[in-house]
């Protein structure tokens, strides 16, 4: 692995996997703090991760952390040479949010954990800690629910996410939606495209886009009339593996001002409590059906073929792999060499 000099988008790992699908009903969460361990140990032909992004819930930060305790936390993450990117608000009910589409207190409680979430990060950029990153969030509720009253709901998941960019704005605070097969009215592309124009705030609320989730798109997974893959596709098929997948980023692109590096085999995984939703591959599976550093370039290029420069860091999203897997360091030095790769073909010098 040759390096070019490029230095952006900086490279930062994910603290969520040590969590999503962890708990009574999976295996135990990992630490915050053995999560940042195995970041700041992993290398890769000499390159280091650049930072982290967090998940704003217990067992590794509180929502309503004080802020002697953030500053406390906010070192100790420094002192291992890593800054902060982007953040997860827990908007969901378990954790003391609400759906998007529930029109009284649901919506109260997630406007609520969404302002608690934009303090903490507006606190880390005035520390000089989070030099870039968004607030990620996401509808809070399922494609089957949602579905009962398809356009309905999405005018009512559109009106929280409006009132939610207004407490961002205050906070200088951007957002962004990870369009996930498991969210509903964001877990298709058409229908995520229709909730970014109908909350219509490009200058606060944008896409989050996940290579793993994505991937599910072409397929129409949980929602197979906007599928943009043939039924019985093959997937040597490259040519229109390709025109899809340009017709997809082509559409979202505009709107994604996050992205994660990940790989998927083209199915759906859940563990714990959490819906199935993309399954997150390691780098090097293979039953990995995305050549990650070309189809990387397919968000990170414009369509003429130009770095964009809109994304300011990527990460990586790993979640729902066994504990073994995640504790074992040279499953972060091999994601790490990924995107290093990435940013080799598609970064650039400042």
């Amino acid at each position: 692995m040759t390096q070019n000099g490029n230095n952006y988008p900086k490279l930062h790992n994910a603290a969520w996997p040590g969590m999503v699908g962890k708990g009574d009903d999976s295996e135990p969460p990992i630490s915050l703090e053995k999560m940042l361990d195995m970041t700041a140990a992993a290398e890769a032909d000499g390159v280091k991760f650049d930072g982290i992004d967090l998940f704003l819930s217990e067992p590794h930060i509180s929502i309503d952390i004080s802020d002697d305790a953030l500053k406390a936390l906010a070192d100790d993450i420094g002192g291992r040479g890593l800054k902060i990117g982007s953040l997860v608000a827990p908007v969901w009910e378990p954790t003391g949010g609400g759906s998007a589409m529930d029109e009284g207190e649901g919506r109260k409680r997630y406007i609520e954990q969404l302002r608690k979430a934009c303090r903490i990060g507006k606190a880390l950029r005035d520390m000089g800690m989070r030099p870039s990153g968004a607030i990620r969030v996401d509808s809070a509720v399922d494609p089957g629910t949602w579905s009962e009253d398809p356009d309905g709901n999405q005018q009512r998941i559109a009106e929280t996410l409006r009132q939610a960019c207004d407490v961002a704005a205050d906070h200088g605070e951007t957002l962004v939606a990870e369009g996930e097969v498991c969210w509903g009215g964001m877990h298709s592309w058409r229908r995520m495209v229709q909730l970014l124009e109908l909350v219509n705030r490009p200058d606060v609320f944008g896409f989050q886009a996940d290579m793993a989730h994505t991937l599910l798109y072409l397929l129409g997974t949980n929602a197979p009339e906007d599928r943009l893959l043939p039924q019985d596709f093959d997937w040597n098929d490259t040519e229109t593996f390709d025109a899809a997948y340009k017709q997809l980023c082509d559409t979202l692109r505009p709107w994604t001002i996050d992205f994660h590096v990940a790989q998927n085999d083209a199915t759906v995984k859940g563990s714990g409590s959490h819906d199935k939703t993309g399954r997150h591959c390691l780098p090097n599976d293979p039953n990995g059906k995305l050549d990650i550093t070309k189809y990387a370039g397919f968000w990170l290029r414009d369509e003429n073929g130009n770095v964009t420069k809109k994304i300011r860091h990527l990460c990586w999203d790993g979640c729902m792999f066994s504990n073994e897997t995640l504790l074992n360091q040279q499953t972060w030095n091999d994601i790490l060499a990924a995107m290093v790769a990435v940013r080799n073909a598609h970064g650039w010098q400042e």
